[in-house]
């Protein structure tokens, strides 16, 4: 019986489709909510099936979250016993300490350190996502179009067919952070002598917000058409910026999450919303975004790609015109 159980968990079940045809989505928005409806405890399998990948990078930002909360809290404490006098959790050596510095030179410092910090220990925890993020493609693309996919058998599948890709992907995502953060400082220091080098400075930023939204077609299109990685990158760079205003939305629709909790964090300090935030994507958070990108992907992908290509199916998981004919007839021949 647990061999069952266990079985189930990890290859799912195929059985009967989840319509009948008369109750097929008319429109991706109803599709999406079906589909999430009926996949909703698969993801929660599925996320936590590879949160092992995630957890290295869950740490680092909490660590950082935390640290940068700390310093600003002893910052607050110390103004706060230069008005009226109360030490709070601070200690007269910490006092003495603080009178002797230069508060908000030590501030930006301790923030630098931390972007610094954050930026090169990204990279490993980045690099190790990419191969998992491949197989949370495929195996979202299938559920987001009504299609059958086995958790485990299908995900390791993908893992293993598109493994060298999806680790060139995500080593360039690893690494452009460090990049830009660099570029950003050298550039930003220079322009204090010509304007002119805020053109590099804002281009540097520039390539990081392009690449963000072009992740959001990297990883479904890899998983769905067989391309070299240079046609990879830049279909996907070029769809990112043909739909710009709507892949900006769904990127900024997945952070809600992390702002509320991160926001309430700052204000309130209570440490349950940064549990919250972590309890969410181990849960469920990675499989999400992904289900996500891959329901809003389906279409573009229809409509850009797969419209151009003969024989390719468009549309799946949606009624067809003769599902709906279908039914109109069987409505007028049934007897009065």
């Amino acid at each position: 019986m647990f061999g069952k159980m266990m079985n189930n968990f990890y290859y799912g079940k195929s059985g009967k489709g989840d319509f009948r045809k008369e109750d097929l989505p008319k429109n991706r928005w109803q599709l999406f909510w079906e589909m999430l409806r009926v996949r909703f405890a698969s993801l929660c399998r599925l996320n936590l099936m590879t949160i092992a990948a995630w957890l290295p990078l869950i740490i680092l930002i909490g660590y950082c979250v935390t640290t940068l909360f700390n310093v600003l809290m002893i910052r607050s404490q110390y103004d706060a016993y230069l008005i009226n006098g109360d030490m709070g959790d601070l200690t007269e050596q910490q006092i003495s300490l603080l009178a002797t510095m230069d508060l908000d030179a030590w501030m930006v410092e301790m923030a630098r350190s931390l972007l610094s910090t954050f930026c090169l220990w990204a990279i490993p925890c980045i690099l190790i996502t990419g191969p998992v993020q491949a197989g949370l493609a495929y195996v979202t693309r299938n559920w987001s179009r009504d299609e059958h996919a086995f958790i485990w058998a299908d995900f390791k599948d993908a893992v293993k067919e598109n493994w060298k890709q999806a680790l060139g992907v995500s080593a360039i995502t690893s690494v452009l952070p460090i990049i830009m953060y660099v570029g950003y400082q050298f550039y930003g220091q220079q322009a204090a002598n010509s304007i002119l080098f805020m053109v590099p400075q804002m281009l540097i930023v520039m390539v990081g917000v392009v690449w963000a939204l072009g992740l959001t077609f990297l990883y479904p299109m890899m998983v769905s058409y067989q391309v070299s990685f240079g046609q990879l990158i830049k279909k996907s760079l070029v769809i990112a910026i043909g739909r710009l205003p709507q892949t900006v939305g769904i990127r900024l629709l997945m952070l809600i999450p992390s702002v509320i909790c991160i926001v309430i964090f700052l204000f309130t300090g209570a440490l349950v919303a940064l549990l919250a935030l972590a309890l969410y994507y181990v849960v469920i958070g990675f499989a999400m975004a992904r289900f996500v990108y891959a329901s809003f992907t389906n279409g573009v992908f229809d409509r850009f790609i797969n419209a151009h290509m003969a024989g390719v199916e468009i549309n799946r998981g949606l009624a067809k015109e003769e599902d709906l004919d279908e039914d109109d007839d069987e409505e007028t021949d049934q007897p009065q």
